[in-house]
């Protein structure tokens, strides 16, 4: 794979990173398969993986990682995330000087490395000032202990935040963004990657297949809600039946480009000038044999233009349910006036 400048880092990365959120109780319990797919992507080309400390429940997940990484550490651009919820305690998750210096030791732990090569704050905090969160990151970047940082989720707003916090208080920048983006989620077009290319970071995308709806196993709502019933969790989104009427239209351009529709949509995601690499999770090596055999794939202008007519640039065909939300909008305190301001105004 021909590699791509990770943003500012100096580090190369291929446009294919491999996701583990499914090495674990999420996916594939069998974890001895695990390290076949994490071996199989890397004799692929692929040079970056991406895990997180909540993946798998209790860092299971990166455990799973630090054993394929044995002997092969050095070939890898290692990329794990925190601030997720690791325990019943109210400090033991988010952006807190208290818990990124203790979530990076257990990391470290769990992945048996003496560095991490990108460190991610997984989702934004509202309670911690991100000047908090940027100087526990610095320090860990002086020790050696991380080379460099990133985030995951963050609108563009809270983005140039932290650029000018890092700026003004001569700390270590964000070098890196984690957003969601699929032919089904383009969002983030309109803000947060015009934002990343003008700051000069490296953007991972999660969930080029929108969840599996990209894959074309779900054509049909019932269908989509009786397979994903099977693993105890029913996305919304999943019945969507704007989602599954873009698929249809999206499936019929990719069977007249003569590709199939995952191909299509991985090669989307890798063909916006901002974006450094695609996020792919597979569960098996026959679905990481079957996305790096489109691995070739180039979308030509009239694929990409008739891709727009059906999803607008710019536009989501509704949310992920895993989608971050920040909390002016998800708390209705946010935008109403208590009830005696209102009676007084």
């Amino acid at each position: 794979m021909k590699l791509r400048p990770l943003g500012r880092t100096g580090l190369v990365v291929s446009p294919y990173c491999l996701g583990t959120m499914m090495f674990g109780d999420a996916g594939n319990r069998d974890e001895d398969d695990c390290v076949r797919i994490t071996h199989r992507a890397l004799d692929a080309g692929i040079n970056v993986i991406d895990t997180a400390d909540v993946y798998g429940g209790s860092g299971a997940t990166e455990r799973i990682v630090g054993r394929a990484l044995r002997g092969r550490r050095d070939e890898v651009v290692l990329a794990t995330k925190f601030s997720g919820p690791m325990g019943p305690g109210a400090n033991e998750r988010g952006g807190s000087r208290h818990w990124v210096t203790t979530a990076v030791e257990g990391s470290l732990r769990r992945l048996q490395v003496d560095h991490i090569d990108l460190y991610q704050l997984h989702h934004p905090d509202p309670r911690t000032d991100v000047e908090e969160t940027l100087s526990a990151l610095d320090d860990l970047v002086r020790s050696g202990k991380v080379r460099a940082i990133g985030h995951s989720n963050l609108p563009a707003a809270d983005i140039v935040e932290a650029q000018w916090v890092a700026e003004r208080r001569g700390l270590s920048r964000f070098r890196t963004e984690q957003p969601t983006y699929s032919l089904l989620n383009r969002g983030i077009e309109r803000d947060v990657l015009p934002v990343c290319r003008r700051y000069g970071l490296g953007t991972l995308t999660w969930s080029p297949l929108a969840m599996g709806l990209l894959t074309g196993k779900y054509r049909g709502a019932d269908a989509a809600v009786a397979s994903a019933a099977r693993t105890h969790w029913v996305p919304r989104h999943m019945s969507d039946p704007g989602k599954h009427a873009a698929v249809e239209e999206l499936a019929a351009v990719a069977d007249a480009a003569g590709i199939s529709l995952t191909h299509l949509a991985v090669a989307f995601t890798v063909a916006h000038p901002a974006v450094t690499a695609a996020i792919i999770g597979p569960r098996t090596v026959d679905q990481l044999d079957d996305l790096l055999a489109g691995a070739g794939t180039v979308l030509d202008d009239a694929i990409l233009d008739r891709i727009d007519e059906i999803v607008p640039p710019g536009l989501d065909v509704g949310p992920l349910d895993v989608s971050y939300v920040p909390p002016h909008l998800s708390d209705p305190g946010h935008r109403r006036r208590s009830v005696v301001e209102r009676v007084a105004a």
